[in-house]
């Protein structure tokens, strides 16, 4: 019987690199603050206790040294997991991540492997102002050879974490700051969610919902108000953004007729833009009504807690973009 109870994200996440250190003695961890004090958001706590100072450790303030070391360790055989504390300065190791452990796997014409996974959250929400609450996962949608994951519940972070420590090409594992403390139902035994599956966390046959990380929790607050509208979303959940799972979206579009796409980036260059180019080339003859795109504005975070809320994608937005189509 596979029973489950209810922990947060921060203690599924922290499941998932404890028990796959325990499986596998490759795995190591690090970052600012990992160790000593268990992580800024408690996510490795305990682990430096169980796992010792040899694969568990604090490094200098340095992300380019991060995720440098991430890349020869994993070159070099080992499973590192590195964390990066804030997104936002994830892009000073860009050339690291981008340049090189993307590319790796294609240049040495499939002779290397490069099995390692960066962590890092992003803090829209968290009234962090314009230098630590950007979400700049469209920037890594453009980059082949490295795998974005963004979960939404604890259930997918445990078992999307798992597989991205097991796979043997480089993952971005971009959790989302406000979760953290969010609870979710998650089996007591093993298992894992593959990369580059979406998932319906709610059926509907009215309009399709799709959504990533925090904007599923929105997504799924406004079907519920829309069903007492009359109105049947089907909620899915991107999990990842590369791979991403084309079949189910475009199944889902020829099944509802309409579109609606939601995510925290700013609307131009976002992860939206990509779904509805693509959906409007391969299921345009499905669509009833124009597809519209819920997005953050154009501008950097306000730090005033009322016009972060302002400027934030919500439930109510949500709502009155399906309404328009519908």
């Amino acid at each position: 019987m596979n029973l489950t109870r209810e922990i947060t994200y921060a203690e599924a996440l922290n499941e998932a690199l404890r028990e796959e250190m325990r499986r596998d003695e490759n795995v190591i961890v690090f970052g600012e603050d990992v160790a000593v004090i268990g992580g800024a958001y408690r996510v490795t706590k305990g682990l430096l206790e169980e796992f010792g100072p040899q694969r568990v450790f604090d490094t200098p303030i340095s992300e380019a040294a991060i995720v440098g070391l991430a890349v020869g360790a994993a070159l070099m055989g080992l499973r590192p997991v590195a964390e990066i504390m804030y997104i936002d300065f994830l892009t000073i190791s860009i050339d690291q991540l981008v340049t090189h452990a993307a590319k790796a796997r294609f240049m040495s014409g499939g002779q290397v492997k490069l099995p390692l996974v960066v962590r890092t959250q992003y803090s829209l929400g968290r009234v962090h102002a314009s230098q630590h609450s950007q979400f700049l996962a469209p920037w890594f949608l453009n980059v082949p050879g490295l795998k974005v994951v963004l979960p939404s519940t604890p259930y997918d972070a445990k078992g999307l974490l798992k597989s991205s420590i097991r796979d043997d090409d480089p993952v971005l594992f971009i959790e989302s700051g406000v979760l953290y403390s969010t609870k979710g139902h998650v089996p007591v035994d093993e298992y894992l969610i593959p990369l580059g599956k979406a998932d319906v966390k709610r059926a509907g046959d009215d309009v399709t919902i799709v959504a990533l990380s925090r904007t599923v929790i929105e997504a799924l607050k406004a079907a519920d108000k829309l069903l007492e509208k009359g109105i049947k979303a089907e909620v899915i959940d991107l999990r990842t953004i590369n791979p991403m799972d084309w079949d189910t979206i475009l199944n889902s579009v020829r099944k509802t007729n309409r579109l609606v796409v939601v995510d925290d980036g700013h609307k131009t260059g976002s992860i939206s833009a990509e779904i509805s180019a693509r959906v409007s080339e391969e299921a345009f003859d499905s669509l009833e009504a124009p597809i519209i795109r819920v997005n953050s504005p154009d501008i950097p975070v306000p730090s005033s807690l009322q016009l972060e809320k302002a400027f934030m994608v919500d439930a109510e937005k949500i709502i009155k973009a399906v309404i328009k189509i519908v």
